[in-house]
């Protein structure tokens, strides 16, 4: 056992320092920014937001109002190959960078995935998601990934911390995913005791990656439009939002009225709730460490979407980064006292 005493901060713990600004208005930011990725020659371009894996939020309606935008969305890995089907000969070609093909790490994930991408080679991105990124299996299943798709851009995680995100990179992943626990429908850190407070996790993994030549999502933890830009500032290439992009029409979960105020459902993928719809209920050999909520109907995606682009680009003008690329170099961080984090956060 040891005990590290070094200062670890989450969201919830800072604020950006506004600096001296040359821009005059919102319009000139530029949120866009272009990736080239470790493994291949393949060039990504767009706002590096993504809806997050959960089939709450990363669905195929939720991909299409989010991609005019040039927003990502990782489809959550439920649907079956004719749902793919479906979709994808309705799309433009234009769509296909902007979506991921998400996975577990089972022969039957692994059968699923060969279909879809042996049916549909423009797919791009493969998203190979467990809640436990430390694994020996996790990190053999991201080698046998890059062998088996070499031209494909592979994002795996959650873990948080360094070492581990090298490790990833070096086995074949191109992108890692960075959180476990700060989700508000995620419920590890109770069950548990394990995690990391999300902005520290956000510098240490970004510093790691991107030494290597790799990008990380920041994944869980955005409550608000602040937070994403924190995120960024931190040095996140890519912010994936759960929470914040459920409860709309473009959502999954089930609509649920109550006293004539319509609610939409949101669950973590380890919830009861989820495992009981796909795979049965909680096996007797684990815990839930997620939670069931209930969403406000929030109507379509699309005026959520400006309201954090907008507070994207207000942050940009009150630290002077013309370029979503910029804004980590004119982040400083203040950390805020007790008393007034409650003031903050509430």
């Amino acid at each position: 056992m040891r005990i590290e005493t070094d200062l670890k901060l989450g969201f919830k713990d800072v604020m950006i320092r506004p600096k001296r600004s040359t821009l005059s208005s919102r319009a000139q930011v530029d949120l866009q920014r272009n990736f080239k990725f470790l493994h291949g020659s393949y060039v990504w371009s767009g706002v590096p937001i993504m809806a997050a894996n959960m089939d709450t939020v990363g669905t195929f309606e939720m991909a299409l109002a989010l991609a005019k935008h040039h927003i990502f969305t990782a489809i959550h890995k439920h649907y079956a190959l004719d749902d793919w089907a479906q979709f994808l000969n309705k799309i433009s070609d234009d769509l296909y960078s902007y979506i991921a093909v998400s996975t577990g790490t089972g022969k039957e994930d692994a059968k699923k995935v060969q279909a879809i991408f042996e049916r549909f080679p423009k797919l791009k991105f493969i998203c190979i998601d467990v809640a436990n990124g430390y694994s020996e299996h996790f990190v053999k299943f991201v080698k046998q990934t890059r062998k088996q798709f070499p031209d494909k851009v592979i994002i795996a995680g959650n873990v948080l911390t360094g070492e581990m995100v090298e490790e990833l990179l070096l086995a074949g992943a191109d992108i890692i995913k960075v959180g476990i626990g700060p989700g508000s429908v995620c419920t590890t850190r109770v069950k548990t005791g394990v995690g990391y407070p999300q902005l520290s996790a956000i510098i240490e993994c970004a510093d790691a990656a991107h030494g290597l030549g790799g990008q990380i999502i920041s994944d869980g933890g955005c409550a608000i439009p602040g937070n994403v830009a924190k995120a960024f500032g931190a040095g996140a290439d890519f912010v994936m939002l759960g929470g914040m992009l459920a409860g709309h029409e473009e959502s999954g979960g089930e609509v649920i009225e109550i006293k004539g105020e319509k609610y939409k459902q949101f669950y973590g993928m380890s919830s009861e709730t989820a495992m009981k719809k796909h795979v049965g209920g909680v096996a007797n050999y684990r815990a839930s460490e997620g939670k069931t909520v209930k969403v406000p109907f929030r109507g379509k995606v699309e005026d959520t979407i400006q309201d954090i682009l907008g507070g994207l680009r207000s942050t940009f003008t009150y630290v002077g980064a013309a370029k979503l690329k910029e804004l980590t170099k004119r982040t400083t961080f203040i950390r805020v006292a007790e008393q007034e984090n409650r003031v903050y956060t509430s």
